[in-house]
């Protein structure tokens, strides 16, 4: 049984204490450490601060130091500072005109009722006798304003924090996990403000120094290297775009350089940093179609538009913002990825080449034979012929004394050179592919890949994923243009499958149509392919049509038709791609090799898999230990 409600009496309507108001606002503002060190941080930043330096302890909740370079406070500015609703940052008092990164006046007031708050300031324009001033905020009692000297800035420090509030210091994580949320934050306000020196040191941290950057895109590009690592530089794309006003610049990486999770995704909007679903999905959206669904891009994207556009006052952490258009942003987001993406063409991750030299060189120290006595004589051995410059030379089999070791020995001598059409370098390659991005293939491995020789390294190709980009993008194209090509058939393809997927497929039959493919019921369990896309003329029908039944009714909630399409037309790019198993020579070889180089997307497949790899002869040198 539910127990009864305790009656309590009925209390007169009065005002709350000040101290309580304060402690009440404090449970919006600052919810953990990591919270009070962004609006400190935010304060300093809006005071022209260039060099911010913070010290935390236990995670931040014994101690919070912030100390910067910015213009500071006089004394009347310093004892209005730790009151209540009281700013500098709103001018007029116009709420959608508000470019600074505080503008509540509630940070300092909400941190003092909770803990104990320590400022020390000096005016930068203040003259060499002049000194600094101080006051002292304990647990809400406001102390005096006091002189003291400072150097020109202002030093905030918080100790004890949440000491007025325990049963909020009960619900905060380890020191470990709060001082992680602190470096965090810093990390997130210092990507927008390159010119700026970051410092962060306390326990339970390595350390994070940010030296200052340029105010330029190179500078954006080296401080968000700083934060994200220095394998972004390499794979990283400028993105640069304006629509109506708004603009959109950053980095965005590759397709095929990516992560587990959305924790590499910045974005800012007037260069303050937000989390928002709109974002979220216009960013997921932008990457559609070049990466896996399991995977997340890395990204830092900055909006600057007018304020009057964004309500940055939605949320007391200003963590949410709302735009008069989000169509316009969201539009603008999608747009400005895609064409990115696309202007990259068939570049990929420079990380993929790293794996496999790792995965190489696991392999090897794994699986080296044992050490045997090698006996061989190579004044004996035959020379290998040659062919177009390349020598087949013989290698020594081990050596066991055993009659089945002899005449494998003699087997291995006696075979014969590989025929000359398995080999991509039976004609030597035009000058043009011999300095093209991805090299001349120069052979085919498992009549799966292509490896091409480069001017500084070897290329790794998956053919049957390099192939299936570019159907896919021709595809695309074709629709995009004039509409898919069509081929009639002579005689229909009947094709029987379950009434469900009968009528889905007859549902989007139009679509369909516009893709290149024209289905037709015939009868209760079965339709009939009357017209198929020209590209696929020779490709099985009966299981295309029963791959596009299963793609429609796993996307049967998808509102968005295009996306459907789109998975449509990557359905049918797979079933016409070049297989894995499949000969090709070497001029089909180079032709795919110089389309991909053309192709927007061709560095990834359809299902977000790097297409190539690069393994630099530097890299390749050192494995074999000769550098």
């Amino acid at each position: 049984m539910i127990p009864a409600l305790e009656l309590v009496s009925v209390m007169p309507v009065r005002r709350l204490d000040p101290i309580l108001i304060d402690r009440i606002a404090a449970g919006e503002v600052v919810e953990r450490p990591a919270s009070a060190v962004k609006e400190l941080v935010e304060n300093a930043l809006d005071a022209g601060a260039t060099r911010i330096e913070i010290v935390i302890e236990a995670g931040g909740r014994r101690l919070i130091r912030v100390s910067d370079n910015g213009a500071g406070m006089s004394a009347q500015d310093l004892a209005l500072a730790v009151e209540r609703h009281a700013t500098s940052k709103i001018p007029g008092n116009d709420l959608s005109d508000i470019a600074t990164l505080g503008f509540r006046g509630e940070a300092l007031p909400s941190i003092g009722s909770v803990a104990v708050l320590e400022i020390a300031t000096r005016q930068r324009e203040a003259s060499a006798q002049a000194s600094g001033y101080s006051i002292r905020v304990d647990q809400g009692l406001k102390g005096e304003v006091k002189p003291a000297g400072h150097p020109e800035g202002t030093r905030v420090e918080v100790r004890d924090l949440f000491a007025a509030t325990p049963a909020r210091a009960k619900f905060l994580k380890s020191d470990r996990a709060e001082a992680q949320a602190v470096s965090d934050v810093i990390k997130r306000i210092a990507m927008a403000h390159p010119h700026v020196r970051f410092s962060l040191q306390g326990d339970h941290l390595q350390g994070l120094e940010y030296p200052a950057c340029a105010d330029n895109a190179e500078g954006w590009l080296t401080r968000i290297t700083q934060i994200f690592g220095k394998e972004f530089q390499p794979n990283a794309m400028r993105v640069d775009a304006e629509r109506e006003g708004v603009r959109l610049t950053g980095f965005a990486g590759l397709p095929t350089y990516h992560r587990a999770n959305a924790q590499y995704q910045f974005v800012y909007v007037n260069g303050r940093p937000v989390r928002d679903k709109l974002f979220a999905g216009a960013v997921r959206a932008g990457y559609m179609d070049h990466m896996a669904a399991d995977r997340f891009p890395v990204v830092a994207l900055f909006v600057t538009c007018d304020p009057h556009f964004v309500d940055v006052n939605v949320h007391p952490a200003k963590a949410e913002v709302r735009f008069r258009d989000p169509g316009l942003v969201r539009g603008l987001v999608i747009g400005a990825l895609r064409e990115t993406i696309a202007g990259a063409q068939h570049m990929s991750s420079s990380t993929g080449g790293a794996r496999t030299l790792e995965a190489i060189a696991r392999r090897s120290f794994n699986s080296v034979p044992p050490a045997r006595p090698v006996q061989w004589d190579w004044r004996t051995s035959p020379s290998a012929p040659a062919h177009n410059g390349f020598a087949e030379t013989p290698q020594a089999p081990w050596q066991d004394g055993s009659a089945a070791a002899a005449q494998g020995a003699a087997g291995f001598l006696d075979r014969a050179p590989p025929q000359a059409d398995h080999r991509a370098h039976t004609t030597q390659p035009a000058a043009v592919d011999a300095g093209a991005p991805l090299g001349a293939a120069r052979a085919q491995l498992h009549d799966t890949y292509i490896v091409a020789q480069t001017r500084d390294g070897i290329v790794i190709v998956d053919q049957h994923a390099a192939h299936e980009r570019l159907v896919y993008e021709r595809l695309k194209k074709q629709r995009d243009q004039s509409g898919v090509a069509r081929q009639l058939l002579l005689i229909p393809v009947i094709v029987e499958l379950d009434s469900a997927d009968v009528a889905r497929l007859l549902e989007h039959a139009a679509a369909l149509a516009s893709l290149g493919l024209v289905v037709e019921g015939f009868g209760p369990g079965a339709v009939a392919v009357s017209e198929v896309p020209a590209l696929l003329k020779d490709g099985d029908m009966a299981q295309l049509v029963r791959d596009l039944a299963d793609r429609l009714a796993e996307d049967a909630d998808v509102a968005a038709l295009e996306k459907k399409i789109d998975h449509v037309l990557a359905t049918m790019a797979c079933h016409y791609s070049v297989r894995s198993g499949r000969r090709l020579s070497g001029e089909e070889m180079n032709a795919l090799l110089r389309e991909m180089e053309a192709t927007p997307g061709s560095g990834q497949c359809n299902h977000g898999r790097p297409t190539w790899v690069e393994l630099k002869l530097a890299d390749v040198e050192r494995l074999f230990g000769r550098k």
